[in-house]
């Protein structure tokens, strides 16, 4: 699960001067991410789905991204259904970070009834946000970490 605003905001390359372009480029980056996979050499295991959140103005980033491999989506409040496959773009009707609570929470409860070996990581230096996260069971990584692996 990436807060996109967040990680975005941990790069100085401009994001202020285009919120949704920023949003995009950092989208398209996860994605290709995705698509290699994490090797052994970069962390304990793969990450087979990624959640990206989009709040504010990075939101209209949906339509700019053109990648296949990018599933956009826009909840209003409601509940994904199952753990994504693919890369996830969620449009947050509302605040971000209660959208990511939200998801989580789902997602958490999803995977504890699957198996005991998969878990939910949530990007973000977010103190607020990586508190709730981390009480619903969430492992939770900054910015950092995530930018040195794309």
């Amino acid at each position: 699960m990436v807060d996109v605003a967040n990680v975005m905001g941990a790069r100085a390359d401009g994001w202020w001067r285009d919120r949704a372009g920023a949003a995009a480029r950092l989208c398209r980056e996860i994605a290709a991410l995705a698509g290699r996979g994490i090797g052994a050499d970069q962390a304990e295991r793969s990450f087979p789905s990624y959640v990206l959140v989009l709040e504010g103005q990075a939101r209209a980033a949906a339509g700019m991204i053109e990648n296949e491999t990018i599933e956009n989506e826009t909840i209003n409040n409601e509940m994904i259904d199952n753990v994504p496959t693919r890369v996830r773009v969620l449009s947050a009707a509302g605040s971000g970070d209660d959208t990511i609570v939200e998801v989580v929470a789902e997602i958490v409860e999803i995977l504890a009834a699957a198996t005991e070996d998969a878990s939910c990581l949530v990007v973000t230096a977010d103190r607020e946000l990586r508190q709730r996260c981390a009480a619903l069971g969430a492992a939770v990584a900054g910015p950092g970490w995530l930018l040195a692996l794309l």
